[in-house]
Parts: structure tokens; sequence; C-alpha cells
């Protein structure tokens, strides 16, 4: 009888050790799917433009953004569009607004000009949302999104090196790179 009793104690914890592991799974997929459509989201916005920059992390429901972009109203719609979003429960906003600066301003427009203009980055530049962002705060230069290759990487950070800003911060990825850091999330 004691047997018995240990054996269907077993089950119900092996049973409940299941049920947990698969709810996790759940949870994790449901994250995963937050996560993707917070990013049609963002990559929607009539507003958000290749010189802002919003990254965002999923966890339990609740979506943390951080990034940077170029006017209060852009941070501000953006959260309020991610909050409407299936699954959300809150959101904690880390975007930081840029500051106006007219140099900044120069600077943005001439390296993406330099960038998008040259034949190697035609194939972005036709693209809905061009993938490489030029984030441009107090005259240091960051570039963020993804490339083909390191080549394109390379070359995109070459460009935006020679107009005088004080710093180029080269945050490109590769899709492969990417691709590698989705495979191992999963």
């Amino acid at each position: 009888m004691l047997n018995k009793l240990a054996a269907a104690a077993a089950a119900c914890l092996l049973t409940a050790n299941i049920a947990a592991a698969a709810s996790v799974d759940r949870s994790e997929r449901k994250d995963f799917q937050i996560l993707k459509d917070v990013a049609n989201t963002v990559d929607r916005y009539v507003h958000f433009t290749i010189f802002d920059d919003v990254s965002a992390s999923v966890k339990d429901g609740v979506v943390t953004l951080t990034g940077k972009v170029t006017m209060p109203y852009k941070r501000d719609d953006i959260e309020k569009r991610v909050s409407k979003i299936d699954g959300v429960t809150s959101v904690r906003d880390n975007i930081t607004v840029l500051p106006v600066s007219t140099f900044d301003d120069d600077l943005r427009i001439r390296i993406a000009r330099s960038i998008y203009n040259n034949a190697n980055f035609w194939n972005y530049a036709v693209m809905p949302n061009p993938p490489i962002h030029i984030v441009v705060e107090r005259g240091r230069v960051t570039l963020t999104g993804v490339v083909n290759s390191d080549v394109d990487r390379m070359l995109a950070r070459s460009l935006a090196s020679q107009f005088g800003a004080f710093a180029v911060n080269n945050e490109l990825k590769t899709d492969a790179e990417v691709r590698d850091a989705l495979e191992k999330s999963e």
C-alpha cells in the first residue's frame, strides 16, 4: 500500500513538474510573440526614422523599452502604442530624448546621405524602414541596426567617420550574428 501511495505521489509530482514546464514554455513563447509585436509596432510607427533607435525586452508581459529618439512625442507615442499590444501587462519606458542641436542635425543628415547614397547601400535605402540607424548625441555618432556583411559594417563606419564627429561607435550587427543570437535564445 505504501509503495502504491509513493508511486501515486511521484506521478502527481511528475505531472505537476511537466505542467509547470509547459506553462514556462508557453510564457516564454508568449513573451517572444509580444517582443515580435513590439518590434512590428515600433517599425510601423510613421515618425520612427533612421535617426531613432529603440530596443525592447519582455519578461512575463512586462516590456522594457530602451534607446534614443529625436523628439519627446516619439517616446510618448511609442510607449502608448506598445502598451496596447495584447499580452503586455506594463511598459517600462527607458527611452531617452536626444538633445536639440543644429550641429547634431547637420551631422545626421550628412552621414545618412553619405551612407545611403553609396552604391553598396542602395539595397538598404529602398527599404520602407532602412536598417542602418544613425544616432547622434552631442557630436558622438552611434550606428545601430543590421547589415548583410562585415564589409557593409566596416564601410558604413568609414563613411560615418568623415564628417568631424567627436566619436563613431559602430554597433551594427550582421544578419548572421542576429540569426545566431535568435537561435541561442530559443
